[in-house]
């Protein structure tokens, strides 16, 4: 993917040419309607005013997940098509989407038998999708699964399986993949305004789009705008209807980031009850132990959403029960935010009992939205919007083709790249750039895996174009570890002003605004 090149065919389209659809947003709803979209041979335009997964879609819990906790509550819908998806999007996207293997440790008699008819009930709705069967474990089989889990009154667990993944460099390659169906994706272009057709008493035909580098705006025209902004919706609807009540009842959640001997070995774990009605997790990731998740009801969204104490201290002290070396404030390397984009339910404002659900409506502006959901059922989510976009905007009725479309980069064998294996089949051009340039097969840091290659390919080939994009979201630095991030960034800059062509300005102005961030995601 190239920024110039779709930026050359979104401003090519003359004033007498109309996209089928325009999509605003570049999280993963709006990727995968894009990508949807352009499988089915529609002509696609999507606009993301910041970078791809900037918000909630790079800073998820890294689980492709039926949901346990919406088992609980009976909502069996929601979790057989969850693990569905699942399934699907394992088997499409191999490179990126693995099992996990989490237990539910037991410390009253009751639990063990409890969780595990629950979890068998999980396994039976999963079907073919399975990742596993659930069984229950003795003491002995628990502590030779996690090691450091708290002894003290132990008398087992349950074991069941779930899949994770990387939620930016998912979303990364489903980009790609919409690119090479035929879609044009910007980065850092934003839809400033709408248009009606027929003047300002019709209906929403196009949108006026403003590159963010440059500050030139275009018009752009469709036969339907798509609103899939994630936390953002409500901005998008009320560009068409500036009194819209506000549809979504945004909640945020906080990880926090360990070293690897907090959780040492392959299995996670799930802490079913917490005293804020949510479930606890600790799992592997990228060689880093990610504690999480809280629910705060939060008045509105922002694009960098910042931990509250109490939030921190309830997950610390949350893990301190379950995890016989305690963690401290001072060992947390990363602490980020995501925000969910829940839709209201009448008055209530208990964020952590609403649905995961999506929507699919269409305002009186003729403007179709896209909101709530989850990661792991956002192709569902996409089929579900470019049904009905295609219905309202009369287009040729096409078969949603997702199903069974390969992610790009699929490689059922990625594991023999080792700490490249993220790319899947991308590796190799990955490793060639060492081989012509072989400087570029130096760590940026010795604290994290990720090579000086990495940075080329990620603005040559994934359209990354600050400091930001390649150490928050191509490389998961700024996730992982909030410091080393921080004293990568010089090296990364010079990097990205060789390929991107920046001033000695710019490059020092990039190192500076990406320290401001990482700042934010530090405890010290």
């Amino acid at each position: 993917m190239n920024r110039d090149a779709m930026l050359a065919r979104a401003r090519r389209a003359d004033a007498a040419d109309i996209w089928d659809l325009v999509v605003v947003g570049g999280g993963a709803t709006g990727v995968g309607i894009a990508l949807d979209s352009a499988a089915r041979g529609y002509r696609t335009l999507l606009l993301e005013r910041g970078d791809f997964g900037k918000g909630t879609s790079s800073r998820s819990t890294k689980l492709v997940h039926g949901g346990l906790r919406y088992l609980e509550r009976g909502d069996v819908g929601l979790v057989i098509a969850a693990l569905r998806e699942r399934g699907i999007l394992r088997r499409n996207a191999p490179h990126l989407v693995g099992d996990l293997a989490f237990v539910v440790p037991s410390y009253d008699w009751w639990e063990a038998p409890f969780y595990g008819i629950g979890l068998k009930v999980y396994d039976w709705l999963a079907g073919k999708y399975g990742f596993g069967s659930s069984e229950i474990l003795s003491r002995e089989q628990t502590l030779e699964r996690l090691p450091t889990i708290e002894t003290r009154g132990l008398r087992g667990g349950v074991v069941y399986y779930d899949g994770q993944f990387d939620d930016a460099r998912l979303l990364i390659h489903l980009a790609a993949t919409a690119a090479e169906q035929g879609a044009v994706l910007l980065n850092y272009a934003e839809a400033v305004g709408v248009t009606r057709a027929g003047g300002t008493a019709g209906g929403v035909d196009g949108v006026v789009a403003r590159d963010i580098e440059t500050g030139e705006e275009w018009r752009v025209r469709a036969r339907i705008v798509v609103n899939a902004a994630g936390p953002f919706v409500d901005s998008v609807r009320r560009l068409a209807e500036p009194d819209a009540p506000p549809l979504l009842a945004p909640s945020q959640g906080i990880h926090l980031v360990f070293d690897e001997a907090f959780l040492p070995g392959d299995h996670a774990i799930l802490v079913p009850h917490t005293s804020d009605g949510r479930v606890m997790f600790a799992i592997p990731w990228h060689g880093h132990t990610l504690v999480g998740t809280t629910d705060t009801p939060i008045d509105a969204p922002s694009e960098e959403p910042r931990p509250r104490a109490e939030e921190v201290e309830f997950l610390l002290a949350t893990a301190r029960r379950y995890l016989s070396r305690a963690p401290s404030r001072e060992d947390v390397k990363s602490v980020f935010v995501g925000i969910r984009p829940l839709v209201r339910s009448g008055d209530d404002h208990a964020t952590a009992t609403l649905s995961r659900d999506h929507v699919v409506r269409t305002e009186a502006s003729g403007l179709l939205t896209v909101a709530g959901g989850k990661w792991t059922t956002y192709r569902q989510m996409a089929e579900d919007a470019v049904d009905r976009a295609a219905e309202l905007a009369e287009l040729p009725k096409k078969a949603c083709t997702t199903r069974t479309l390969p992610v790009h980069g699929h490689d059922p064998e990625a594991d023999r790249f080792g700490d490249l294996r993220v790319y899947g089949s991308d590796a190799l051009a990955i490793r060639d750039l060492v081989r012509e340039e072989p400087a570029l097969g130096e760590r940026l840091h010795p604290a994290l895996p990720y090579l000086a290659a990495e940075v080329v390919w990620a603005v040559r080939a994934e359209m990354a174009r600050t400091v930001e994009d390649l150490l928050a979201r191509r490389l998961r630095a700024l996730f992982l570890d909030a410091r080393a991030a921080d004293e990568m960034a010089p090296a990364v800059a010079r990097l990205a002003a060789r390929e991107l062509r920046w001033d000695p300005a710019r490059e020092r102005r990039e190192v500076e605004e990406f320290r401001e961030l990482a700042r934010g995601y530090r405890l010290d």
